[in-house]
């Protein structure tokens, strides 16, 4: 039984932890998500509905207590609907719609909600509190690399310089702000109502602002502006706050549905998931993940890198994704053409799902076949997925 997804939204996404949804839980920001995909199928009853799938990178605090749960009971008006949340850090919401596709493919279900949900104003990269395995610690030392970190270690290895990390960077911000201006993330955002509060005359206030525009790009930038930067994670080293990508709090999700959803609710299919694989590489540089894991999925699909009309490579630096880009040989204009996470922003748990809703609208307004959604995972890890427009 084929799975077919036939709907997907986002949110904005706001830079943390200071930006627009700083205040705003993830829970609530992935309930306005959610609200607004099932308004679009209003002939499927909600207690018909066999899971929400959400994925997180740090299950705590506010995305705690099994969010995937908590996001069913807040949206669905009935206690039926049960919820599971995923973590592969960088890659979950990627992974909760494979999950989905997977147990739509086996029979066991016929509708379920996928996607992710972040913020890292309120969580940030590493949790509240980390506790690494002293054990691992003295053996291991490198699988508790920070992300950054490992952003040197790939450009000392594979001899990646700061102006070329720059220049892409500069590029990644060129083509968001283009695309913004251009209107293409228009249609798959889904404004926020968020409670602004500021003070005027010595007294606190607040105000219902409605957040529908991705905050990241800098209209300012250049690539004068990015070489005056200093290194964040090394000195001397190639990654800055210019090339990196953003801290960010956003929610992502798509509806995946059977063959016999698609019939009984005369459903019309978006896309489909052809293809999904995952490896593991050294932790100490991560982000090569995706040089396996796109050979990998292109292999066990069956097809070519030339079938690819584009390509959604996350940019957790600009280091990995030149990497992956020249050792590859990817074509840059079928990469990241609407810029990446360096302009956008990267929410963790939700980017997977956020660059799938991405790559779908883009494949449509180009009226083009094939895309791919790939990144590198903390830890050593790389995904990636191939969808198919319908």
């Amino acid at each position: 039984m084929e799975a077919y997804i036939v709907g997907g939204y986002r949110s904005p996404v706001g830079k943390a932890p200071r930006g627009t949804l700083r205040n705003t839980r993830p829970d609530d920001i992935a309930v306005a998500v959610i609200n607004r995909l099932l308004e679009d199928f209003p002939q499927i009853e909600r207690n018909r509905i066999d899971d929400v799938i959400v994925g997180n990178a740090f299950p705590e605090a506010e995305s705690g207590m099994n969010m995937g749960r908590l996001l069913s009971l807040m949206s669905m008006g009935t206690v039926d609907v049960p919820g599971t949340t995923i973590n592969r850090f960088c890659a979950s919401g990627l992974e909760t719609i494979a999950v989905a596709v997977s147990k739509i493919r086996a029979g066991i279900a016929d509708v379920i909600v996928a996607g992710g949900a972040e913020t890292m104003s309120m969580i940030a990269m590493g949790g509240w509190r980390f506790v690494p395995n002293p054990e691992v610690t003295k053996t291991h030392p490198d699988w508790y690399l920070s992300m950054g970190m490992t952003s040197e270690m790939v450009a000392r290895e594979y001899g990646v310089t700061r102006e070329e990390a720059d220049q892409f960077g500069y590029e990644s911000h060129m083509r968001a702000i283009r695309a913004i201006d251009n209107g293409y993330f228009k249609d798959e955002i889904v404004p926020i109502k968020v409670q602004d509060v500021y003070y005027e005359d010595g007294q606190k206030k607040t105000r219902e602002i409605i957040f529908d525009t991705d905050e990241g790009p800098r209209r300012d930038t250049s690539l004068e502006v990015l070489a005056k930067l200093r290194p964040a994670f090394a000195p001397n080293g190639v990654s800055t706050a210019g090339n990196s990508s953003q801290m960010s709090d956003g929610a992502a999700f798509v509806l995946v549905v059977s063959e016999r959803a698609l019939k009984e609710y005369n459903l019309k299919p978006i896309a489909r998931l052809i293809d999904y694989q995952v490896v593991g590489v050294e932790p100490y540089k991560m982000g090569v993940g995706p040089l396996y894991a796109i050979p990998k999925v292109l292999k066990h699909s069956g097809m070519k890198l030339e079938d690819i009309d584009l390509i959604e490579l996350n940019e957790a630096f600009a280091t990995q994704s030149l990497v992956v880009i020249k050792n590859l040989g990817l074509d840059p204009q079928k990469v990241n053409v609407n810029g990446g996470a360096i302009a956008l922003g990267h929410p963790l748990g939700c980017t997977g799902a956020k660059l799938t809703v991405q790559i779908m609208h883009e494949l449509r307004r180009r009226n083009q076949k094939y895309g791919m959604v790939t990144m590198c995972v903390g830890t050593g890890q790389g995904a990636a997925g191939i969808f198919e427009m319908l």
